[in-house]
């Protein structure tokens, strides 16, 4: 069959202008902030149902081109400078999943927004029964010598796709990129009719699908149905680059690089060229489909403050060439000079600080309204503090991973979770998780893969870990994260809200704290929802926020130097009905107040000691005496006679969560506790209560009140004693007395004292490690904004 190409005609409209093409690796620059204006409007069948009586948008929805709407170049890893957007105005109809294609269509769609979406034009729910309908022409014509490409970057969930009334084909699976070529179905003439039809059950199958749901609230949030990623055409020649596979290796100064190529049955004549300032760095030849080695002399690595990369330039023989870049990093976990496992990069340890990054967009939701809003989060994370991002159960497009490679961004991967309870279901998961890696296998950000979270749909957690590691060993594994470990992986992940808690030292695994925080504020005009909003804690004010949040990371530092390397706090921003982000769901507020410098900053550098002075019950029990009815006055004072209340060893409680050693059970609503110490030395250096309470607990030492907590938290905190309560604490004798509330859920309690020494200055160990895990040299930041 004769081949096409695009006619010139229109390939001189395929070549994105400067301003849409990748930039060169090194560049960086600041996303503006255009003025607020309306979304497209929306285009409504009768009796449609709406997705969502929400209004609410970002800055960016002023900016969508509804002509050629996200027009940049959609995989950044592979270009050619001749290209195609179908991204625009297509014909949709929503109809029963057992009926053929329409004849007439219900409206327009926005392409690649969802159809739930505001900026889609058409905000219609779609039910599991239905089948939504796209249409569209565009123009190509037959050339000698080519082949034409149709690429879609993501479709959810099952599409299948007709080109001139031709079934070209079928795919299944919601997060991952396409490809068909469509040569032979083209028609003489240049007019060309492009169908797709879309199944999507959402949560009514078992497909990986995230936080969707047919009935949003709480923490889960509307249903993406169909396109949402960039549409467009590729022509290329007959023998030409399918994929490429990069891998660095940082001990050994060298990349390898495997070429994959189409048209031909053996491998083509390859030349790779590495790329750095403009500069040949390395130049290797070999055969496509074969492994081939460059030696990077003197590689400059790639690291959050610092995110070089090199250019390759790919050249098939036979006349392909395609762009790409790489960057030269290395994640590993190992001990630090005093034993403690922790993450390392570039061979030095690095505490990574993250996001919990769920990517909604309350105008877009799985789609960001622009490139620019795509790359704002990323350059606000980092401006925040932070120099890592939980990508959580949802794959971004090609070019949010392109910026977070460019700015500096470190990614722990999620995969989209499914319910995964059938073989079948079991299958596609395994095959989307695969497609997941190859996809993304190639972004030096990512460090991380994390195929479970917080046992949904958990199964063959070992045989995932394993594979992972011998499919990519370029990265960690978190094999779970949350709840369920199975004892395998490069990491032991807990969860704690809010936090911050760090899980039980196994001897082979770095400990990360994978969720905590969660800390809310709703801010009137920034809401999804005008009420009935949520969040873990709810405060009234962006001080008080800050207030909470601040404490939170001086319990995250105490962590660190007990030996945490990792931790994630919820969230980058709200989204729907969840008010837990850093910032709002419209991005126009930045809830943590303006602070001298990165908040976040401390967790870089060295770290305080923390040395116990009145042991918790956390390792080995600790002796009591308890009472579980009021034991009258006077009872907090170290003369109180409780000869008559029982004995008991520490932890007190009915909760077995992480982290809680329950020795002694308690089930009733109220528990009077004391304790007698004896202190050797005085003053005592910063000292500290150690405590960790479900719920509501008041803490006295010599009959004095030094702590009145409220709620409950799921871990130990350090918290700091006052200039009163710091002098109670001479040599000799004292008594630790407690009183502790339950009224439901879990119940425990465990106290402690603590004092807290100040950081030793950073010492080499003759392996680029520095004492406390951090690498501040790394972490170079703009300042940070609460308003943007």
């Amino acid at each position: 069959m004769p081949a096409v190409v695009v006619p010139l005609a229109i390939l001189a409209t395929c070549v994105p202008p400067a301003a849409q093409a990748p930039a060169p690796a090194q560049a960086r620059g600041s996303a503006q902030a255009p003025a607020p204006a309306q979304a497209p409007a929306s285009v409504q069948a009768p009796g449609s149902a709406q997705a969502s009586a929400s209004r609410l948008k970002t800055r960016w929805a002023a900016d969508v081109d509804t002509a050629a709407p996200l027009p940049e170049y959609p995989r950044p890893q592979m270009t050619r400078p001749a290209w195609q957007s179908l991204n625009g105005r297509w014909d949709y109809a929503l109809q029963d999943g057992a009926a053929p294609q329409p004849d007439t269509w219900d409206g327009h769609i926005l392409v690649p927004f969802p159809v739930e979406s505001q900026l889609s034009g058409v905000s219609r729910m779609v039910s599991e029964d239905q089948r939504l309908w796209y249409h569209r022409a565009f123009r190509a014509s037959a050339s000698a010598g080519g082949r034409l490409l149709l690429h879609f970057g993501a479709v959810d969930f099952d599409a299948v796709v007709w080109v001139n009334g031709q079934r070209i084909g079928e795919h299944r699976g919601g997060y991952d990129a396409f490809t068909f070529d469509i040569t032979d179905a083209l028609a003489p003439g240049g007019e060309q009719q492009l169908v797709v039809a879309v199944l999507d059950p959402t949560d009514a199958g078992e497909q990986p699908r995230g936080k969707q749901v047919r009935r949003p609230h709480s923490i889960w949030y509307t249903e993406v149905t169909g396109i949402w990623q960039t549409v467009w055409l590729e022509p290329v020649p007959d023998v030409h680059v399918t994929t490429l596979d990069i891998r660095p290796d940082v001990d050994s100064s060298r990349v390898v690089v495997r070429v994959d190529a189409a048209g031909t049955t053996v491998g083509s004549a390859v030349e790779v060229e590495a790329v750095a300032n403009g500069r040949t760095v390395a130049l290797g030849a070999g055969r496509t489909g074969v492994p081939l080695t460059l030696s990077i002399p003197e590689a400059h690595l790639w690291a959050p403050g610092d995110p070089f990369l090199y250019d390759l330039r790919v050249r098939l023989a036979t006349g392909d060439s395609v762009s790409s870049y790489f960057g030269m990093r290395k994640i590993a976990v190992a001990p630090d000079s005093t034993g403690v496992l922790r993450l390392f990069l570039n061979n030095r340890p690095l505490f990574e600080y993250g996001l919990l990054d769920q990517g909604w967009w309350p105008d877009g939701l799985y789609t960001a309204p622009t490139d620019d809003a795509l790359r704002s989060d990323i350059e606000t994370t980092l401006r925040m503090g932070f120099n890592m991002a939980r990508k959580h159960v949802k794959v971004e497009p090609a070019r949010w991973y392109f910026w977070t490679d460019r700015l500096g961004l470190l990614v722990w991967q999620d995969m989209p979770s499914g319910e995964n309870r059938t073989p079948a279901a079991r299958e596609e998961f395994a095959k989307e998780l695969q497609r997941m890696v190859e996809g993304l296998r190639n972004h030096p950000s990512i460090v991380m893969w994390v195929p479970f979270n917080e046992g949904w749909g958990q199964h063959d957690t070992e045989r995932y870990a394993t594979w992972l590691k011998a499919y990519d060993p370029t990265r960690l594994v978190n094999s779970a994260t949350g709840w369920t470990d199975k004892g395998v992986g490069d990491v032991v992940d807990e969860h704690a809200y809010p936090g911050p808690a760090i899980p039980e030292r196994d001897g082979r695994r770095a400990r990360v704290l994978g969720e905590f925080g969660g800390l809310g504020l709703p801010l009137e005009g920034h809401t999804w929802l005008s009420s009935d909003n949520w969040g873990y804690r709810t405060f009234t004010d962006t001080v008080e926020l800050g207030r909470a949040y601040l404490g939170l990371l001086t319990q995250l530092r105490y962590l660190e130097s007990e030996g945490l390397a990792a931790a994630v706090y919820t969230q980058t921003t709200d989204v729907e009905v969840e008010v837990n982000g850093m910032m709002t769901y419209d991005r126009a507020v930045v809830k943590l107040p303006s602070a001298p410098k990165d908040p976040a900053s401390d967790l870089y550098g060295p770290g305080p000691t923390v040395r116990a002075v009145v042991s918790t019950s956390r390792g080995e029990g600790q002796g009591w005496r308890s009472i579980t009815t009021d034991p009258g006055a006077d009872w907090t004072n170290p003369a109180f006679d409780d000869g008559g209340w029982l004995q008991g060893v520490g932890g007190f409680g009915r909760t077995r969560d992480s982290g809680t050693r329950v020795r002694t059970p308690w089930t009733t609503s109220d528990l009077w506790l004391r304790r007698s110490f004896v202190l050797g030395k005085g003053p005592l250096v910063d000292p500290h209560l150690v405590v960790r309470h479900d719920e509501d607990a008041d803490i006295w030492i010599d009959g004095t009140r030094v702590a009145t907590l409220s709620g409950y938290n799921q871990a130990y905190s350090l918290l700091p004693l006052d200039d009163d309560a710091r002098s109670l604490l001479t040599p000799g004798s004292h008594t630790l007395a407690v009183h502790v509330k339950n009224s439901r859920g879990g119940q425990y309690i465990d106290v402690g004292i603590v004092e807290v020494l100040p950081p030793e200055a950073p010492s080499g160990d003759g392996a680029g490690h520095l004492t406390g895990g951090g690498v501040s040299v790394m972490i170079r930041r703009p300042p940070l904004q609460d308003r943007r």
